[in-house]
């Protein structure tokens, strides 16, 4: 999706910071159609906006906002009890020529500024940490970070709420948690507050438990899961308007297949459905209905006769679904006709794993059908064959170099590892990239980290990020990473060629 940057300041700066999240809030309250996100940085505002919009229009609507008198939100104080007993306290003290004691005390007795959140949910950057005790991020990141620690790198601090990888230096424990998306009020910090850490004692809190989105008992039971898959999920159209949050987009990583699955049934676009990756679950049909698979990755086999993707077909009670792997793609979606009932967090009845809202499916779970309807089964839309090599077009990003551009379109690039956060890609000679103050990170960025390894960054990313972005993956060729197994390769294009 399209969208611009705001910029409020070159360095973090509270009160420019406090103008920038008055007119997020001001544009959230005032939602313009086709506007799908408005993302706070420390410096900057992002806004995000529909293929369908024009920037004209969008951006008249930013404007007569920030032209208008925009009170900043009342500060509220929050206090967090920290039990300072983090794996990295003596190292920060010896490396600032400091005592722990006093550590603790340099830490504690300031009052934070929550610049924005994003990296997971819920996760608040806070600033600005006192000179004497900043230190860079860590040479080499964590690849786990419990949840609750207490952490700080350079002028920034900040509570891991989840496990998760980070890079910064762990101070201590926070006594309650941050984020839990079973709360009323799943945020416990937000912009604009002003925080101080206080010395304390007491238990670690558990991880906050998973929010549960499948109804236990569904109205209208369809298939019950008798074998999982390899990752199956009730996607709808994603979770919008809620990355100032820190929540992923989630929904389709190929909006394209699940649009046509949907309309196969008579389902408008965005109905919930199943994502299946690589693999599928197997089926018992509980009531007559009719399906559609559309996709790559599996192919569905009803009662031992395969049916072809892009096709709707009727089950009835007794039957058997599986699925079976075929030689290209990734993933497929199933919808029934009525859509999957679903709970809804935030307005989506999207699963984001990472931030424990929702899950994926397991043997025993009872997948519903929300509205019964009956429609005639047999509509057909064959899909394209994947191209083995794809050629992705590029788009400027924010920190748009001419030398990254060429270097990303040089030769073709192989998929390393790929999740629904994003897809890392080996290049044999580096791409110009580096550290930036962390700003939001728009569906399809190339991030590149200092090493010149680029990543592209997919629906379940975090929403702000420290990493230059040169290049945008043009939106209609997404799609075609979400096909992309690792080893494959693909070819950048730049959109001016």
């Amino acid at each position: 999706m399209p969208g611009f940057y705001l910029p409020f300041a070159q360095k973090p700066d509270p009160a420019a910071n406090a103008r920038l999240q008055a007119l997020a809030r001001a544009l959230l309250n005032d939602p313009l159609p086709g506007v799908s996100d408005v993302v706070p940085g420390y410096v900057n505002l992002y806004v995000e906006y529909g293929d369908g919009s024009a920037e004209a229009a969008v951006r008249a609507w930013v404007e007569r906002h920030a032209g208008a008198v925009l009170e900043p939100a009342p500060s509220r104080r929050v206090e967090v009890g920290v039990r300072y007993d983090g794996e990295d306290l003596e190292e920060v003290a010896r490396r600032t020529g400091l005592s722990v004691a006093e550590v603790v005390e340099l830490h504690s007795r300031a009052t934070y500024h929550v610049y924005a959140l994003g990296f997971t949910p819920g996760f608040a950057f806070m600033g600005d940490v006192d000179e004497r005790l900043r230190l860079p991020r860590r040479a080499a990141p964590r690849k786990q970070v419990p949840a609750h620690r207490v952490a700080m790198a350079a002028g920034q601090t900040g509570v891991y709420p989840l496990p998760s990888p980070g890079g910064w230096h762990l101070l201590g424990t926070a006594l309650e948690a941050v984020y839990d998306p079973r709360r009323a009020e799943p945020f416990r910090l937000q912009p604009g507050d002003r925080v101080r850490f206080r010395p304390a004692d007491g238990p670690t809190p558990p991880v906050p438990e998973r929010l549960e989105l499948l109804p236990p008992e569904p109205r209208h039971p369809l298939l019950r899961v008798e074998e999982p898959g390899l990752l199956d999920l009730v996607v709808d159209a994603g979770r919008f308007r809620a990355g100032r949050f820190g929540l992923a987009r989630s929904g389709p990583l190929d909006p394209r297949s699940a649009r046509l699955a949907n309309a196969l049934v008579g389902n408008p676009p965005g109905t919930p459905l199943l994502e299946l990756n690589l693999t599928g679950p197997v089926f018992s049909v509980l009531r007559p209905a009719v399906l559609a698979l559309a996709g790559y990755g599996v192919e569905a086999v009803l009662d031992g006769e395969a049916v072809p993707s892009g096709q709707s077909f009727a089950v009835r009670p007794g039957q058997t679904l599986r699925f079976r792997p075929t030689p290209q793609g990734v993933r497929a979606y199933l919808a029934a006709a009525g859509g999957l009932e679903s709970g809804r967090f935030l307005g989506s009845a999207s699963v984001d794993l990472r931030g424990l809202v929702g899950r994926a499916l397991r043997a025993g779970d009872v997948l519903g059908v929300a509205e019964p309807r009956a429609v005639r089964p047999g509509f057909r839309h064959p899909q394209p064959e994947l191209p083995p090599r794809p050629r992705v077009r590029l788009l400027p990003g924010p920190q748009f170099s001419r030398e990254a551009l060429e270097a990303l379109c040089a030769r073709a690039l192989e998929v390393g590892t790929a999740d629904r956060m994003g897809m890392r890609l080996a290049a044999r000679h580096e791409v110009p990239g580096g550290e930036v103050v962390s700003e939001a990170t728009p569906l399809g960025a190339v991030q590149v980290p200092p090493g010149g390894q680029p990543i592209v960054l997919l629906n379940d990313r975090g929403t702000l990020g420290g990493y230059a972005k040169p290049a945008l993956v043009h939106p209609a060729d997404l799609p075609h990473l979400a096909q992309l197994r690792p080893g494959q390769q693909l070819r950048f294009v730049s959109r001016e060629r």
